[in-house]
């Protein structure tokens, strides 16, 4: 009971910040609690709202989230990957969520820098800048040069950050938990996932040694690489709430005009940028999941530079057949073979119709499917798939979402340096290549022979284990301990209680701490 009351005083909260930007419209549709949350949304609004006509709605949660700190600034970019819930102009509009916050002192990162690293920076770093040179919500970042006079970026944690996202977190999980038990097909939408891959970021963020692991494994898939730089790092001054990495010297992909001047051909670039997003999701099925334009710069060789690894997909071999599959039924009209992928992958339950779902891809590819292939967006073609798969019951996969709002940021990049980019002429190379390695006769064949291998191995313990099952079945039969009889009755119990509880407690109690902070 404590622990909710803790919950819905940060609700209160929330909901006034929301209200001073405009932005509780989330709320206001979201199908939970009836009339009397309406009434309490609209009390909110009177009280503590101010109108924001000249602001998109999606620009006005963004504000929201920023002032409400670090936590809700990285929700906002989880929700930027689910237009399935905030719908696709307001997760655009949260995909250019940036927080930048003011720097902390040099004071506390001097603090920071020494404890982490055994020595205060004077004796790690030949010099060090004193103002960093970017200050977001998690961290920040100081310039520097070791002593053997290679250039370095140094980011330090943020002071208290641990505990703030610690303690949101925790609101999080009770909120998502809120919604699956209470509000109509939130279940198949997933929203404790939704917190689960935030809490996984977030542990990546927070440790900056696992950051580091992930630039070092990005590296080594690219270390020979005519097309990437991804910096390399220094163990030696890098642990939990410090990482020393080798300082870029590009010119950010966003400053197209520099570039130009600079003598390096954007149109290359753009399709360098698709391609290497490429080799990462289908070749190594590990990528850079967070490559808009504050994150890539341009080498004045036109190599691509990439930073920031705090958030990382991963695909694995079955998904990514997926994706080359689904994408090619599509490009060319077989509107059967990409339902029938949906099934295969066991993403669309089996006692659907592959038929229905085969007429719903033709409702979204036709119209797709005689324009000039370079003016097809994958990433709206995605967008629009995932949309229909509500009528299937299909639940939200988490890694496709992080793969589709990659896709969608990667061919906006591209596309604002060259607009007539073609994603498929620049994506078909790789493409083939990978499909030759992992979908041909050759590749099934290896696989086969490779699981037959691995099940060989494993059938010595299989039959011991076979073995003891039956010598213990027939001599004291199968039994269920009374501990485990105990475990299953409470757990149904506490089943059926949490589907019997109102959620309209909660919200009387909302109600009823506004009554009390308007008279204290």
């Amino acid at each position: 009971m404590l622990t909710n009351l803790r919950h819905l005083f940060r609700l209160f909260a929330i909901g006034r910040c929301l209200a001073r930007h405009d932005a509780l419209f989330l709320l206001q549709q979201a199908p939970v609690g009836g009339t009397t949350a309406r009434q309490a949304l609209r009390l909110f609004q009177v009280l503590f709202g101010r109108r924001r006509p000249d602001l998109r709605e999606g620009e006005r949660l963004a504000a929201a989230l920023a002032d409400l700190g670090p936590s809700f600034i990285k929700l906002g970019q989880v929700l930027s990957v689910r237009p399935d819930m905030v719908g696709p102009a307001i997760a655009e509009d949260l995909g250019r969520l940036r927080d930048k916050l003011p720097p902390f002192s040099w004071e506390e990162a001097h603090a920071i820098l020494t404890a982490e690293l055994g020595a205060p920076p004077e004796q790690l770093y030949a010099d060090i800048t004193i103002v960093p040179v970017a200050a977001a919500s998690v961290a920040q970042v100081h310039l520097a040069t070791t002593s053997m006079g290679l250039p370095v970026a140094v980011k330090v944690l943020r002071p208290g950050v641990e505990a703030a996202f610690a303690r949101d977190l925790k609101l999080f999980a009770w909120l998502a938990e809120t919604m699956e038990h209470h509000v109509a097909g939130m279940a198949r939408l997933r929203p404790r996932d939704v917190v689960l891959a935030l809490a996984e970021w977030v542990s990546i963020e927070l440790d900056l040694r696992l950051e580091a692991a992930a630039a070092s494994e990005l590296r080594d898939n690219f270390i020979d690489d005519a097309d990437v730089i991804v910096p390399a790092i220094d163990w030696q001054r890098t642990g939990r709430r410090v990482m020393t990495v080798q300082r870029i010297s590009g010119t950010p992909i966003e400053d197209r005009a520099a570039l130009v001047a600079g003598g390096i051909d954007v149109t290359v670039v753009a399709d360098r940028v698709i391609r290497v997003f490429l080799k990462q999701a289908l070749r190594d099925g590990y990528f850079h999941a967070d490559m808009h334009h504050g994150n890539l710069f341009v080498a004045p060789d036109g190599r691509l530079e990439l930073v920031d690894f705090g958030i990382m997909g991963r695909l694995d071999l079955k998904t990514r057949r997926f994706m080359a599959e689904m994408l090619g039924a599509f490009l060319t009209g077989n509107w059967r073979r990409a339902a029938e992928v949906h099934f295969e992958a066991g993403y669309v339950p089996a006692d659907r119709s592959v038929d229905a779902f085969a007429q719903a891809c033709r409702s979204i590819g036709e119209p797709i499917l005689d324009r000039p292939v370079a003016e097809i967006s994958v990433g709206r073609l995605l967008a629009q798939l995932f949309q229909i798969t509500e009528t299937f019951g299909m639940q939200t996969q988490t890694h496709l979402l992080l793969l589709q709002k990659t896709m969608v940021t990667v061919e906006g990049v591209a596309r604002s340096l060259d607009p007539e980019i073609n994603f498929w002429d620049a994506a078909r190379p790789v493409i083939e290549d990978w499909a030759r390695e992992h979908m041909g006769p050759e590749a099934y064949i290896r696989e086969t022979a490779g699981s037959m291998m691995d099940f060989a191995r494993k059938l010595p313990q299989v039959a011991r284990d076979l073995e003891t099952l039956a010598e213990t079945t027939k001599t004291e039969g199968l039994q269920l301990s009374p501990a485990s009889i105990a475990a299953l009755a409470e757990s149904q119990a506490l089943a059926n209680a949490r589907r019997r509880r109102p959620l309209l407690w909660a919200l009387w109690t909302v109600a009823a701490l506004l009554v009390l902070a308007l008279f204290i």
